[in-house]
């Protein structure tokens, strides 16, 4: 696969299993009020269970530093997705694995586009609904017109889209977006916190045929 595939959200290593080879596994961390937050301590056998050749990531909001030393240090995370404030005290190589979630603002609100952290410090960005959808598992839909302009915006970064995305509306989203990669949680659920095998596979699949050349 050419795109970027993040399921995120995992709580089970049968789940983190299905992560396609070049993607990523997403493990939300210590988000109060979320069905999919997992404690520290419970990261490293679900670190395990990734598939050889896909990423960790960890997701979190408003970390410490404190916090973010550990997801790399002990828990053998790969790259941080940042909702909310970076914090200070980091070193170089660590903010360098961070990626900014840059708050987009909804379909049809007709809102501003958020600032955008240099290239310098973050090589990756991740584009999501404005506001706190971390615990909800990103259903909102960002306005795609925004991610779009932000994608043409930054030749040579890795944007990842979120927000509202299913098997069935992951092609259009790349047709008119084109970012690198694409991240969902909530679109391959049968509950809040409860990934639905068959919707993940179908998910992966959908963004195989969008890559296969017409005929």
């Amino acid at each position: 696969m050419r795109t970027f595939v993040k399921f995120c959200g995992l709580t089970e290593a049968a789940s983190v299993a299905l992560v396609p080879e070049g993607g990523a596994a997403g493990f939300v961390v210590g988000v109060e009020g979320s069905p999919r937050s997992v404690a520290v301590d419970a990261l490293a056998a679900l670190v395990e269970a990734v598939p050889r050749g896909a990423e960790a990531w960890a997701v979190v909001a408003d970390p410490t530093a404190e916090l973010i030393h550990r997801l790399f240090d002990e828990a053998g995370i790969d790259r941080i997705q940042v909702y909310g404030t970076v914090p200070e005290g980091l070193e170089f190589l660590e903010i360098h694995h961070l990626v900014p979630s840059l708050p987009i603002p909804p379909a049809g609100s007709g809102g501003s586009e958020p600032k955008v952290p240099p290239a310098e410090d973050y090589p990756r960005l991740h584009l999501d609904a404005v506001g706190r959808p971390i615990a909800a598992g990103s259903p909102d839909r960002p306005e795609w017109e925004i991610c779009a302009r932000l994608v043409d915006l930054n030749p040579g970064r890795k944007l990842v889209l979120a927000g509202g995305l299913t098997a069935d509306n992951v092609a259009e989203a790349l047709t008119t977006v084109h970012p690198w990669g694409v991240d969902v949680s909530a679109g391959v659920e049968t509950a809040p916190g409860r990934k639905d095998p068959e919707r993940m596979r179908a998910f992966v699949a959908a963004v195989e045929r969008w890559e296969r050349p017409p005929g």
